[in-house]
C-alpha cells in the first residue's frame, strides 16, 4: 500500500506540474455539456431527456483526450523500462498510475456534474444517481484505455487506433451509466444498476492490470 500511495503521490505531483496538458479534457467536457443545449429549442423536457447520455458521452470523450497522459510519458522518458526490470510488483504500479490518471481526468468531470446537472433540469435524486454512476464508471474508463495505451503505446500516432479500441468497449457503461438515471427520472430502482457499475469497476481493479503489464512487456520485448 506504501508503494502505490507513493507512487500515485508522485504521479500526481507530475500532473500537477503539466495541468495545462489535463485542461483540454476539463475544457472539452464542460464546453459541450454548456454549448450543446444553445443548438436546440429552449425546452426543458427536451434537455431534461438528453441530459443523462449528453453528460456521460462527453466524459468519454474528455477522458479519451487525456489518454495521452496515462503510460505515454514514462514509456518516453525511459522511465517504463525501469518498472519493468524493477522487482516492484507491476500490477500494483500500473493501477497507482490508472488512479492518478483517474483523479486528475475523471474526477474533476464528476465534481462539475451538479453545476451541469442543474443547467440541463436534472432533479437532486437525478443528479446524486449520476453523481455515483460517474464515480463508479469512470475509473472503468481510465483502466480500458490504459490497456489500449499499452497495447499502442509504440505507435506514434495511435490516436485513431486508441478511440477504435477504447469507444466499442465502452458502450457498456454508457448503456448503464445512462439507464440508472433514466430509472431514476421514473421512479425505478437503481440498485441493481448501481451494483452492476460497481462489478464492472471490480473487474476492471483485478484484471487490468495483469493486463497492461503483460502488453507492456510484450512491447519492450
Amino acid at each position: 500500500m506504501s508503494l502505490w500511495l507513493e507512487i500515485l503521490r508522485d504521479d500526481l505531483l507530475s500532473a500537477w506540474r503539466r495541468k495545462s496538458d489535463w485542461m483540454n479534457g476539463w475544457l472539452f467536457f464542460l464546453l459541450v455539456t454548456t454549448l450543446f443545449p444553445l443548438t436546440m429549442t429552449p425546452d426543458s423536457q427536451l434537455l431534461h431527456a438528453i441530459a443523462p447520455g449528453l453528460i456521460w458521452i462527453s466524459a468519454l470523450l474528455s477522458m479519451l483526450l487525456a489518454l495521452n497522459q496515462c503510460l505515454k510519458p514514462d514509456h518516453q522518458d525511459g522511465a517504463l523500462v525501469l518498472l519493468l526490470l524493477s522487482p516492484y510488483p507491476l500490477s500494483l504500479v500500473v493501477l497507482a498510475k490508472i488512479s492518478a490518471h483517474w483523479l486528475m481526468s475523471g474526477l474533476p468531470l464528476v465534481l462539475m456534474t451538479p453545476l451541469l446537472a442543474v443547467l440541463l433540469h436534472l432533479s437532486i435524486h437525478e443528479t446524486l444517481t449520476l453523481i455515483l454512476a460517474l464515480l463508479f464508471g469512470t475509473p472503468v474508463f481510465s483502466f480500458i484505455g490504459a490497456i489500449a495505451m499499452a497495447l499502442t503505446i509504440a505507435l506514434e500516432n495511435q490516436s485513431f487506433l486508441l478511440a477504435l479500441i477504447v469507444l466499442p468497449l465502452c458502450v457498456p457503461i454508457l448503456i448503464f451509466g445512462t439507464g440508472v438515471v433514466i430509472n431514476a427520472e421514473l421512479g425505478l430502482p437503481i440498485l441493481g444498476i448501481l451494483l452492476l457499475l460497481v462489478a464492472f469497476l471490480i473487474l476492471a481493479i483485478t484484471l487490468a492490470p495483469i493486463a497492461i503489464v503483460a502488453a507492456l512487456r510484450l512491447q519492450e520485448d
